[in-house]
């Protein structure tokens, strides 16, 4: 089976900074998008960025220029370092991998959500 295990969110005040990291597991797995998306209160859950086993970005327009996703495919880790966070940030933010399996088949993978809230 594949694990993923998210860490780093909190409360901090607007204009701060969180970095969340999802480390993802598994025997005979290659994992190939890895990405965020969030969920706030009373709305639909969105993409918030994503990154591809080469490296290519995407990112919700309202994120761009204060956050970044990066990845590392030694660890089988994505993060996401926000910058300069506002109260609309706020929200439950779930780590996403799509994997491959030794025979080709691809899944789709959740994180079970960490908690991100932006108040002074």
């Amino acid at each position: 089976q594949v694990q993923l295990v998210e860490s780093g969110g909190g409360l901090v005040q607007p204009g701060g900074s969180l970095r969340l990291s999802c480390a993802a597991s598994g025997r005979l797995f290659t994992f190939y998008d890895m990405g965020w998306y969030r969920q706030a209160p009373g709305k639909q859950r969105e993409l918030v960025a994503r990154v591809t086993i080469r490296a290519t970005t995407d990112y919700l327009d309202s994120v761009k220029g204060r956050f970044t996703i990066s990845r590392d495919n030694a660890k089988n880790t994505v993060y996401l370092q926000m910058n300069s966070l506002k109260p609309e940030d706020t929200a439950v933010y779930y780590c996403n991998v799509n994997s491959r399996d030794q025979y080709g088949d691809s899944r789709v993978h959740w994180g079970q959500g960490t908690q991100v809230i932006v108040s002074s």
